[in-house]
């Protein structure tokens, strides 16, 4: 296997010493640093595949490295089946292949025949990079500074391998043997004075607890102040209802979170909470596989990403910041994966200022830009946002990324520029890359269904397990009935997307446009009323709705809830006319 070549390649060693008493020198030898950006709340390291740019997401989370089938495509490679070969996650399970890759850059060290599982959802980047990587020997996870660093230790079972808190508070919690058949960082935490196992999880982008755990520490998605989570997609190809609790108290080690709010929902069998990549960019997090230990500070934000909660350590006091001792950035690289940890944690200033000194000391890059455009826009600086844009797309015109980010911005008000756009970034992105979602929909946005539903059958095609296919189904399903054609097809794409997720009110909203048009009448009725139940301010399911009334002779009815879409939506009757949908 490709963790062969990585033995020998030291950059250096730190001494430690234990406490008292010293029993022995310890060494940490840096095996190699991975830099990481965080784009969103997910760790992307950079990679070449086959001598191809790409991003995995470092998951600690994955029992081994996983590849999506989109981009397995789109890099050209060739998967073989695992028969009765499952990963199960949030999102169910999902079956999987492997793919060897001849070669692999990861940090500067070349990998050959590095084999991938195939399968699952498209996880943000080309796919994940797991524990047969990260979890081969120590690993240390410092996501707030843009690091993860693979590691070795020797002699150090006594000794604080949170080598960086000097004399700060630190936690240390014993972990589950790590081998083959466990591969994750799995360790006993406290909800509510409850016992549960918790997976360390940097791949989940918000820590999630079991319906089942919740349960047992006396939370339940009907008890008070729980709200409403949406659904989340994981791994495999279906979605999972969540909800947003409060609990009093969760503690991790020495380090206590109190009066938090947590995410909870249906998270498969692995264990009973997923602390994912939020907990890992507010603490330092050093894993010493073979001594079974974890150790970590707290380094300051939102534990997990929700509310701060009140972050106290064992004896009830609460967690000071510490002074960032870190060594700071040097490079344009280094700014921008600081940058891009602080706007992880909505420290948008900061992100800023460092974003400009990348730009500053790499004027040609366009990336750069483009993550500051990203923090102007979530400012609401559009003028600003729109003129790194241009500056990146000058640069670069075929980045999609940031045509995809300017043809956003030019939605509203600047139609023709918006479209060209979407075009420049249909015309430059692979055949099976997961960005053919997003042109789809904002080409439908912009009324361009038949370019949107080109786009559709892209995306669709080489994602055949992912966890969001229900949600593209719907959007095909709906580009084709606002266009009017290929109904048949429309309606059996609804059809599938409310099987996969029912009592969806966008999804019932589709197949009642659809009905519509077949002039299916008292369907489309049936539709829109299920979907106003679930949503009352569906303006197209008003509209809708108010026009299959009308066909069946109840005008009162038909003109009132045309009305009332109109209350929500002045433009919807005027648009509805220009398509061919009016009474």
């Amino acid at each position: 296997m490709a963790l062969r070549h990585g033995v020998g390649l030291g950059l250096g060693f730190l001494a430690l010493f234990a406490a008292a008493p010293v029993l022995a020198k310890c060494e940490v030898e840096q095996i190699a640093e991975l830099p990481v950006t965080m784009v969103g709340m997910r760790p992307m390291v950079p990679v070449k595949i086959n001598g191809q740019d790409a991003r995995l997401i470092a998951d600690s989370g994955a029992f081994y490295s996983v590849i999506s089938p989109g981009a397995a495509a789109q890099y050209g490679l060739k998967p073989y089946p695992i028969p009765g070969f499952y990963m199960a996650g949030i999102g169910g399970e999902a079956a999987l292949s492997v793919a060897k890759v001849k070669s692999v850059d990861l940090a500067g060290i070349q990998l050959h025949d590095m084999e991938f599982v195939v399968g699952g959802s498209e996880p943000g980047g080309a796919g994940v990079l797991g524990q047969n990587v990260l979890g081969f020997a120590d690993v240390e996870y410092d996501l707030e500074h843009g690091a993860i660093r693979l590691m070795k230790s020797k002699d150090c079972y006594h000794a604080n391998l949170a080598y960086w808190a000097g004399g700060r508070p630190f936690s240390m919690l014993t972990i589950e043997e790590h081998s083959p058949q466990q591969p994750h960082t799995i360790a006993t935490v406290e909800l509510n004075g409850v016992e549960i196992r918790a997976v360390f999880d940097t791949g989940a982008a918000t820590s999630i607890l079991s319906l089942r755990a919740a349960a047992r520490a006396g939370v339940k998605p009907d008890s008070p102040g729980v709200a409403d989570g949406g659904y989340e997609g994981g791994f495999g190809r279906h979605v999972t209802r969540t909800w947003i609790a409060p609990f009093a108290s969760l503690k991790i080690g020495g380090e206590e979170i109190k009066n938090t709010r947590l995410r909870i929902g249906d998270i498969g069998d692995v264990a009973d909470m997923l602390i994912g990549a939020d907990f890992f960019l507010s603490h330092r997090v050093y894993v010493a596989n073979r001594m079974r230990r974890m150790f970590f500070t707290y380094d300051g934000g939102p534990v997990f990403n929700i509310t701060p909660g009140k972050v106290v350590d064992g004896n009830g006091a609460k967690l000071a910041l510490p002074a960032d001792n870190a060594a700071k950035p040097t490079d344009a690289a280094g700014f921008s994966r600081r940058g891009a940890a602080a706007m992880a944690r909505h420290d948008l200033a900061a992100a800023i200022d460092d974003f400009g000194r990348a730009i500053a000391l790499a004027p040609s890059e366009p990336r750069y830009l483009l993550q500051r455009a990203v923090a102007y826009a979530r400012q609401k600086q559009k003028g600003k946002a729109q003129a790194d844009l241009d500056a990146a797309i000058k640069l670069a015109p075929g980045n999609v990324d940031a045509r995809l980010m300017r043809a956003g911005l030019r939605y509203q008000d600047d139609r023709a520029g918006a479209l060209a756009d979407l075009d420049a970034a249909a015309a430059a992105a692979p055949q099976a890359a997961d960005e053919r979602r997003r042109i789809a929909n904002l080409y439908s946005g912009l009324d361009a269904f038949a370019k949107a539903i080109a786009e559709d059958d892209l995306w669709i095609k080489y994602h055949p397990d992912d966890s969001r296919l229900p949600v593209a189904l719907n959007e095909r399903c709906w580009d084709r009935a606002m266009l009017g054609v290929e109904l048949g097809k429309a309606l059996d794409d609804c059809d599938n997307a409310i099987r996969k997720a029912p009592h969806t009110a966008t999804f019932l909203d589709s197949r009642g446009m659809v009905h519509l048009r077949r002039g299916e009448n008292d369907k489309a009725i049936r539709d829109y009323d299920e979907a106003l139940t679930l949503d009352p301010k569906i303006a197209w399911s008003l509209y809708g709705r108010g026009l299959a009334e009308r066909r069946k002779g109840m005008k009162a009815k038909g003109d009132a809830d045309i009305a009332a879409a109109a209350a929500i939506d002045p433009k919807l009757p005027v648009r509805a006319k220009a398509l061919g949908i009016g009474p």
